[in-house]
């Protein structure tokens, strides 16, 4: 693991059992998915690439606009190919729906974790099960330098 790799690993399981809450970004006090990941691009960079307006729960699904799915080519970087601890993974929660849902890849292997922030929940390791995997539609990296 690079020590990018490792430092974003790091920072993620610093959020684990932060309780879930919609549109949060407050280690310990609540977060969402994105929520998640702002927290780990502040600890990287220092501060947010751009100011996150309100959204809902279904982002945008009604629509089909792929809101989430855009912002992550905006700031972030297309992933190699041979995924890697650190990677952030935006999931389809349900074929044909928008992609609503971020993870940050923590180990590989036999058995793949990733860290969330899940609905219901709170922020925790999950095992990246092959139900999990179906539903990846894309992997990105942190940018090296914002």
């Amino acid at each position: 693991m690079t020590p990018q790799q490792d430092r974003i690993v790091t920072e993620a399981r610093t959020w684990i059992g932060t309780p879930y809450r919609h549109q949060a970004s407050c280690r310990g006090a609540g977060t969402d998915c994105l929520g998640l990941l702002r927290g780990i691009w502040r600890a990287l960079y220092g501060r947010e690439p751009e100011t996150v307006p309100p959204y809902s729960m279904d982002w945008s699904e009604p629509s089909r606009d792929e809101v989430l799915w855009r912002a992550a080519r905006r700031h972030l970087a297309p992933a190699p190919p041979a995924p890697a601890p650190g990677d952030i993974l935006l999931f389809r929660m349900r074929n044909g729906s928008v992609a609503k849902h971020l993870g940050i890849a923590a180990s590989l292997g036999v058995r793949p974790t990733f860290i969330h922030a899940y609905s219901g929940h709170a922020v925790v390791e999950s095992p990246l099960s092959t139900p999990w995997q179906r539903r990846i539609v894309a992997r990105f990296i942190f940018p090296e330098e914002t």
